[in-house]
């Protein structure tokens, strides 16, 4: 969570927020890889309309189409959260 609150205090969403994405160093500290579809110089309340992000992660708005903001990220926390409560993410669906 502090990760994703720092880079929204300096402007950039991420909006890939996935397990697969969060690493552990070899002291614990906990770091974000794959910066490849986040969006620098973002003002709160602005929608990027790029679709992207993992299927099982997407916010509502992104599945409806109607674009993602930092809010987007926060959705993606709570996926994220819910996958450690009960062992796969909230919407999983066989495609």
């Amino acid at each position: 969570m502090l990760a994703i609150e720092y880079l929204h205090s300096i402007h950039i969403i991420y909006r890939d927020l996935k397990p697969n994405n969060i690493l552990f160093d070899d002291n614990g500290n906990i770091l974000l890889s794959d910066f490849g579809i986040a969006k620098a110089d973002f003002k709160s309340g602005e929608i990027a309309n790029t679709f992207c992000g993992t299927p099982a992660y997407l916010s509502p708005e992104m599945v409806e189409k109607k674009g993602s903001g930092m809010e987007s990220d926060i959705y993606q926390m709570g996926a994220i959260m819910y996958e450690m409560l009960v062992g796969f993410p909230p919407f999983l669906a066989d495609t």
